[in-house]
């Protein structure tokens, strides 16, 4: 017989056992039957991870606390912390909890921390407002929230500018004879026109992105500068007269008179000494190729080497061998034209 089972025996009686056993029988049994009055299921879902307890703790924070789980301030819980457990019923606790997240918008970086789900959650949980406009930067708004990611909002404006920009005024020169050489007149003056431009312009967090000219129309016409300029060149001559001209030509120079060897027409004749422009030859008169000068033009005759000058003069007749830049000069005295032969002249176009 087993020495503890003899020992009882030696102090108590059957009957005493039989009594012992009975209450101790009805203890157990009266402490199995409170529990399972005063249980609670409880299913604790603690950041997806399930685990379903028998508690006798009466509110959600004991139940927590008895089972080792903190909740911080910032994560989520689905039931208050005095939260009464119902018997009878499954009580579920959800936890969600919050991660670090950087946001950055308007010039602003912050980091929050949160339980939310997604980004576009979190967004709208900060009290942060987006335009349609507006866009996400390396993540879209369905996106999960992950530990230290980066949510950059970026801020878009487009709006349409109008620029008026300057249209340049032409200069228009016109050639001036009766104004001296290097001289110029302003005769109208030139004004600026105005063209007008409207762009479409965007900007992202302030700053430019993009110019895209829609129209541009002129809403102002340029004026040009007219502006006349003087060709008329003067001289001193050799005699201290002032000339006024418009052209010089370098020319070769003869001398003719109105005898029947220069013209082939005798004293009688009704041509002898008509020129071909139909004036009396007489000193100042030139034959001329009508060509290179008209017939009528007022001339200043220079001739050089130690000949005078021929001096004023009128291109009015012309000559079979006066060709090119060629002059013929009219004088009266026959042997000074028989010793004339060939000269080199300047002829100045004279201003009319």
């Amino acid at each position: 017989m087993i020495p503890i089972v003899r020992n009882i025996k030696r102090y108590f009686s059957l009957a005493e056992l039989t009594v012992v056993f009975l209450a101790l029988t009805i203890s157990v049994t009266a402490g199995i039957g409170v529990f399972h009055f005063f249980k609670k299921d409880v299913t604790i879902i603690d950041n997806g991870r399930q685990t379903v307890v028998k508690t006798m703790k009466s509110t959600v924070a004991e139940v927590l606390q008895q089972n080792d789980i903190k909740v911080e301030p910032c994560d989520y819980i689905s039931l208050p912390m005095d939260y009464k457990l119902k018997r009878n019923e499954m009580n579920k606790i959800t936890i969600k909890r919050a991660v670090p997240v950087n946001l950055i918008a308007d010039g602003e970086e912050r980091t929050i921390m949160t339980y939310r789900e997604t980004v576009g959650d979190v967004i709208g949980t900060c009290g942060i407002a987006m335009n349609d406009s507006d866009r996400l930067e390396g993540v879209s708004a369905d996106d999960r929230v992950t530990s230290n990611m980066d949510i950059r909002i970026v801020r878009v404006n487009e709006k349409l500018v109008t620029e008026n920009v300057e249209i340049p005024y032409s200069v228009v020169r016109k050639e001036n004879r009766s104004l001296a050489k290097g001289v110029e007149k302003v005769i109208t003056k030139g004004q600026p026109g105005v063209k007008e431009r409207l762009f479409r312009v965007v900007t992202e967090d302030g700053k430019e992105v993009l110019r895209e000219l829609i129209k541009e129309s002129v809403v102002k016409n340029p004026v040009s500068m007219v502006v006349e300029f003087g060709s008329l060149m003067t001289k001193k001559t050799s005699r201290g007269e002032s000339l006024r001209y418009n052209k010089v030509l370098d020319m070769v120079c003869t001398a003719y008179t109105a005898s029947y060897a220069d013209t082939g027409k005798r004293p009688g004749d009704p041509l002898f000494g008509i020129t071909a422009s139909g004036m009396k030859a007489r000193e100042g008169i030139v034959a001329v190729d009508p060509k290179v000068i008209p017939l009528g033009t007022k001339l200043y005759i220079e001739i050089e080497g130690s000949t005078p000058d021929y001096g004023f003069a009128i291109a009015g007749d012309t000559g079979g061998a006066i060709k090119g830049n060629k002059i013929d000069l009219y004088y009266d005295d026959v042997n000074f034209v028989r010793n004339f032969g060939r000269k080199k002249c300047k002829v100045y176009i004279l201003y009319d």
